[in-house]
């Protein structure tokens, strides 16, 4: 059983993979201000809630965007599991070559997401990740990871409305089913996620014209993260909906440094 565990801004992602599939995925606060017998607490109580034994853990993988937290998750993992973990970043096998001016600088949540999305489709890709940030990010069918880009996430950009405007009121991220709305909350609800979708559509059309420039076939469309579906479903941009992607990509790059 391999122990998988993505941390974003928001939420840190836990999964596990055993026997050809992913058997289950937990979802925790990401808070650099817990300690690591707190999250190792956590832990242990979803292995136990689960009926899960944590001696059946062989392998453990992090990809993190949040290094304050890192000291803490580490101490709690190997805690837990007596084992350590093997963590995304210089020096670990991906099979992706990164064409970025600074490798360095590139997050390892889109090296994942990469990594996973080379794997499975072997085409030219595009890929979205709808996290805090929404990050889009384009592969080629060799594996070049060319770069992308980097927007302001749907529910940072609903937050903003709500603390920046002061009569304007915090909303759920919902469709309102039309553009030409009658009150506030239906409004900023249009506003928002139909205006991102209109700016998810903008900038893969463009993505797309400068990979086929560069001599890549018209580039498949994959999109993850939290939201990916509620944007999917109001454009024809996004070819796929792929929520267990960056999950696909740990346990890949597991694979390719077990030894």
């Amino acid at each position: 059983m391999i122990l998988l565990v993505d941390v974003g801004n928001t939420n840190i992602v836990v999964g596990l993979y055993s026997d050809g599939k992913y058997i289950t995925r937990w979802r925790l606060s990401t808070d650099a201000n817990k300690t690591s017998d707190e999250y190792s607490i956590q832990l242990m109580q979803l292995f136990n809630q689960n009926s899960l034994s944590t001696e059946d853990v062989e392998g453990i993988i992090i990809s993190s965007v949040v290094p304050n937290i890192m000291h803490s998750l580490e101490h709690a993992i190997a805690k837990s599991f007596k084992k350590k973990a093997l963590v995304v970043g210089p020096g670990v096998k991906t099979g992706i070559n990164i064409k970025y001016d600074n490798p360095k600088e590139v997050g390892a949540d889109r090296i994942v997401n990469a990594v996973a999305a080379h794997e499975k489709y072997k085409r030219s890709l595009i890929i979205i990740d709808f996290g805090t940030a929404t990050t889009f990010c384009a592969v080629t069918q060799k594996g070049n990871y060319l770069g992308g880009n980097i927007c302001p996430g749907i529910k940072i950009s609903s937050d903003a409305l709500f603390e920046r405007a002061a009569k304007l009121p915090r909303v759920e991220l919902e469709k309102p089913g039309t553009l030409i709305c009658k009150n506030t909350v239906s409004s900023m609800q249009a506003g928002i996620i139909y205006g991102y979708t209109g700016l998810v559509e903008y900038i893969v059309n463009k993505m797309k014209q400068e990979m086929i420039n560069f001599g890549e076939e018209e580039p498949y469309v994959v999109a993850t993260g939290g939201l990916a579906k509620l944007i999917a479903q109001d454009t024809d941009s996004i070819d796929e909906v792929a929520p267990l992607l960056t999950l696909e990509g740990l346990k890949i790059i597991y694979e390719k440094n077990k030894e």
